[in-house]
């Protein structure tokens, strides 16, 4: 296919080379071929910087039609001093990130109305490494029509609520005067970022309201902070965000509609989040550009977020098999047809009784997200949990996979159905990869429900021991 979608493989890969418009760097961005964890945010440690950038992405009228171009009015910091690499390298990457904060197209008009969102991008360098840009879109104080603007955040580090409070004190000030942002943003990028668990604490002085204290607090357990699946349980069932799930496992096409940037951002988030352990390793927007919008045709996996309003041009394009989830309407458009079968069906019924447990009783984000991700956690421990003990060392630690023999160990058919499609996808393959290289499996919260499982197991063994 031609175009900007052309084999797209990130959700926007930071091509080196030299510089050029920002057409021409995204045509270089979407032909790079090489692989990478577009999803996989990592578990941080915490003792490094909050963020890169901050940036006011506002819109700028183009001649004399009704086009505006997004473009970024302030940054902090300003870097200077950079070697000739690091500058074209920071120039690619404020060049792209206008067209992720203004995803709609370049029609706008003056408004005196217009509900702020809170969404976010991920732009991937061609080593792998991650940047996410958080966002928030909204109109500045003032009188009459105006144009929104957009505050974005660039970090390496994946903890949106976090972040979202950053930008809620980021807005604070901005309604005073950007000079109030500077010395909050520096004390900001000064502190250290906190481990799992753990608080910061700003001190900032607004002018009316004397000093503040702001606390930020990280997420006891850091393999959700990046994700909120309120928004996908208010949008879709129980049984939809399943076959959601079933078609993400097997790496097929999935692509999500919505009205506003906020649902589609974090609806997506969260589809990808009910993969882990595994790391979604293909094309991943969370919004799609317009300008980009070629992708949906594209014949390798991807799993996108486009806005409702290019719903027509997505119907009319020439796609493979896919999955279209209209999250306004509840429903899919688009479907492969046997969503409902690729999954063991003892596991997804296991999967459905967890979540309709306690569904109506108040919870935490954190409770909640605990609640919807455990259930998909439990499938894989039950499927893929014994991985470890059928990777075999040489006498270096070097480990190999004994792929047939893992999968014939499981003694249930459907799941050994399941299983020997699921040991050839990308998701499963850069998993055991690391697995090999490593002696002992990694110490995280998926190998603390594995014990917690096989633990499980031992004592109903027992007990039945006991009974007989």
């Amino acid at each position: 296919m031609d175009g900007l979608g052309r084999r797209l493989r990130a959700s926007l890969r930071l091509k080196r080379g030299r510089g050029g418009s920002l057409q021409d760097n995204l045509r270089d961005a979407v032909k790079e071929p090489e692989r990478a964890q577009e999803h996989c945010l990592p578990p941080f440690a915490g003792g490094q910087h909050f963020f890169e950038y901050l940036l006011v992405v506002s819109l700028k009228k183009k001649g004399s039609g009704a086009d505006y171009e997004p473009t970024i009015t302030y940054q902090f910091p300003k870097r200077e001093n950079l070697l000739r690499g690091q500058q074209e390298e920071e120039e690619r990457l404020l060049g792209a990130i206008p067209l992720f904060c203004f995803p709609d197209g370049n029609e706008w008009a003056p408004l005196t109305e217009y509900p702020r969102e809170t969404f976010s991008f991920v732009l991937t360098n061609v080593d792998g490494s991650r940047k996410i840009g958080y966002c928030r879109r909204l109109l500045p104080a003032g009188r009459g029509p105006r144009l929104p603007k957009v505050y974005c955040i660039i970090s390496c580090i994946g903890c949106f609520g976090l972040f979202s409070k950053i930008l809620d004190e980021v807005e604070k000030r901005h309604q005073i005067s950007m000079a109030v942002i500077y010395p909050f943003m520096q004390g900001l990028r000064e502190a250290a970022f906190p481990a799992p668990g753990k608080t910061v604490t700003l001190k900032s002085f607004i002018p009316d309201s004397g000093t503040e204290f702001i606390s930020l607090t990280r997420p006891l357990d850091s393999h959700l902070e990046h994700v909120d699946f309120s928004s996908l349980l208010r949008c879709l069932r129980f049984e939809q965000i399943l076959q959601i799930f079933a078609s993400a496992v097997l790496e097929r096409r999935i692509i999500f509609l919505a009205e506003g940037l906020s649902t589609l951002s974090q609806c997506i988030h969260a589809a990808a989040a009910l993969l882990y352990p595994f790391s979604w390793a293909h094309t991943y927007i969370p919004v799609v550009p317009e300008r980009l919008l070629d992708t949906v045709c594209c014949p390798t996996p991807f799993m996108v977020g486009v806005q409702m309003r290019f719903q027509q041009q997505v119907m009319d394009s020439p796609m493979e098999e896919v999955l279209l989830v209209n999250l306004c309407e509840g429903t899919f458009l688009m479907s492969v047809g046997d969503e409902k079968d690729i999954l063991p069906p003892k596991l997804q019924d296991d999967i459905l009784d967890s979540l309709g447990q306690g569904t109506n009783e108040p919870q935490t984000s954190e409770q909640l997200n605990e609640h919807v991700s455990g259930p998909f956690v439990q499938f894989f421990v039950k499927t893929v949990g014994h991985y470890a003990s059928y990777i075999k060392r040489e006498a270096n630690g070097q480990g190999h996979f004994q792929e047939r023999a893992f999968y014939k160990a499981l003694t249930s058919k459907a799941n050994r159905r399941f299983v020997k499609k699921f040991v050839k996808t990308q998701l499963f393959s850069l998993f055991i990869q690391e697995a090999e290289k490593s002696r002992n499996p990694p110490a995280g919260y998926f190998q603390q429900k594995i014990l917690e499982y096989e633990a499980q197991k031992k004592q109903k063994k027992s007990r039945e021991k006991t009974v007989k």
